[in-house]
């Protein structure tokens, strides 16, 4: 479908949690310009997105690393990364176990009950694979189990971590494998004050990114991209939406981050429908 000149650029979005709503109002007043305008669209899951920007429904989408692989994959890479987040470009998943487990490593992880989040989260169940594998873990002979809670979110709710970190607690798992922001926000806080701890940590790789397909015009694109990326933290108009989405500045493609989740998904005969 042809973009009509003229016509707002339209964003999609998945609505994994209501306060997606405000997030993106305030993203579309930030780009109330006329080379700029924009509305957006949100939908119930990720392979709706992926479907709507391959119709030419959608012109950018906002994407998970998986969505994204699967835009890639799907199209035979007519597609285009555009930007992301700062804290996509290092995100990581961490192994947790009850605090003093005293293990530590991939070693420790092989021989213990782990926990994993969503078979479609990226980071709560594929990469950790992905890596206990490349870290040399014979992974098809663990014991594994999987929290598939929330399935189409790709873990954008974080439910499926939690119900891996309550296994833990519960003594029903040993390892809990979950992305940093979890950790981050959750398990260092006041929530679970020395109740946990991590046993390993991948390297980082690359999260989600807004994503158009190759045939979206550069002068579209173009002037929105750029807006995008000068947003500025120190703008307090700007900081309240740069905190709600949870990142400091909008950068470039890291598109190298993305390799492992590449490999995962043709290791693991991963769904790309999802």
């Amino acid at each position: 479908m042809s973009k009509l000149v003229g016509a707002p650029l339209l964003v999609g979005a998945v609505a994994y949690t209501p306060n997606v709503v405000p997030i993106w109002e305030g993203i579309r007043e930030y780009f109330d310009d006329p080379s700029t305008t924009m509305d957006f669209v949100l939908f119930s899951n990720y392979g709706r997105l992926v479907d709507a920007l391959q119709a030419g429904m959608i012109d950018i989408a906002w994407n998970t690393n998986l969505a994204y692989a699967r835009a890639v994959l799907q199209t035979d890479g007519h597609v285009r990364a555009l930007a992301m987040r700062d804290t996509d470009a290092k995100f990581s998943t961490v192994f947790l176990a009850a605090a003093e487990s005293g293990w530590s490593g991939p070693g420790d992880i092989a021989t213990r009950r782990l926990a994993l989040g969503s078979a479609d989260s990226a980071h709560a169940a594929i990469l950790p694979l992905h890596y206990l594998r490349a870290a040399g873990v014979d992974v098809d002979h663990m014991h594994i189990q999987r929290f598939n809670s929330d399935i189409g979110k790709h873990g954008d709710t974080g439910r499926s971590e939690l119900d891996a970190i309550d296994a833990v607690l519960a003594g029903d798992a040993d390892v809990a494998a979950i992305g940093i922001t979890v950790w981050e926000n959750i398990g260092r806080g006041d929530l679970m004050p020395g109740m946990l701890e991590p046993v390993w940590q991948t390297e980082t790789y690359s999260h989600c990114m807004f994503t158009a397909l190759d045939t979206l015009p550069e002068s579209v694109y173009a002037p929105w991209v750029a807006k995008l990326l000068a947003m500025d933290w120190e703008v307090p108009a700007h900081r309240r939406i740069l905190e709600l989405e949870g990142l400091t500045q909008w950068v470039e493609p890291h598109l190298e981050g993305y390799d492992g989740l590449f490999a995962a998904i043709a290791e693991q005969g991963v769904d790309s429908r999802w």
